[in-house]
């Protein structure tokens, strides 16, 4: 059976083609805007112009446009293949890529809007340990948990303000699908914006 991992929710760009959970073949891309130019065809370049049994996209949280950009995509191609389309958190694939590299628990640290950070804690099995927050720094330094992996493109931030922390400055890539908790795909495909636009600062949470 073979699976289209999608990722669209941040800065960078991937798509990924699996057969039995193994890579065929993949791309990943820092773009920074341009999803919707970009994503389509990055499908289309691989092997069999992607096609596959079931499809994975990222719910967020990250960019509004990105987010939508990935699920208006697995959603019209899981409709011409009749394909299964589930979704799984971006923090979490965050999590899962940190934790091959480092056993443990980690705090997943990303980019958000108005200056906040999306924060998100992971046990050492990469399920979630408290919601996915979008906090202002200093509200992130108060609340992330004791542990000290921290991972993602504000890791180095946090760490920072923190005073301490092991940090892996990564992005969400769809070639890391696999490593991602069996439990965290789900067939509810409502995004996970983080925050609305008009949330108030340091309190929103998903």
């Amino acid at each position: 059976m073979r699976l289209l991992a999608i990722d669209s929710a941040t800065e960078a760009c991937s798509a990924a083609l699996f057969d039995g959970g193994r890579l065929i073949a993949g791309a990943f891309e820092i773009i920074g805007r341009g999803h919707a130019e970009r994503l389509v065809p990055m499908i289309a370049e691989l092997p069999g112009r992607g096609r596959a049994d079931r499809i994975a996209v990222s719910l967020g949280p990250g960019s509004f446009t990105g987010v939508r950009i990935g699920l208006a995509a697995a959603r019209a191609l899981g409709l011409a293949w009749s394909a299964e389309v589930r979704g799984y958190p971006t923090l979490a694939l965050v999590a899962a890529m940190a934790r091959a590299e480092h056993p443990g628990a980690v705090t997943a640290c990303m980019n958000g809007g108005h200056g906040e950070w999306f924060v998100q804690d992971f046990d050492a099995k990469g399920l979630p340990d408290g919601e996915a927050c979008s906090l202002t720094p200093d509200a992130a330094t108060a609340s992330m948990a004791a542990g000290n992996l921290i991972a993602g493109n504000r890791a180095a931030e946090l760490a920072h303000l923190r005073g301490r922390g092991e940090v892996l400055a990564i992005l969400p890539d769809a070639r890391a699908l696999p490593l991602l908790p069996e439990t965290l795909l789900t067939l509810s495909l409502a995004p996970l914006y983080g925050r609305g636009p008009d949330a108030q600062v340091g309190l929103s949470c998903v």
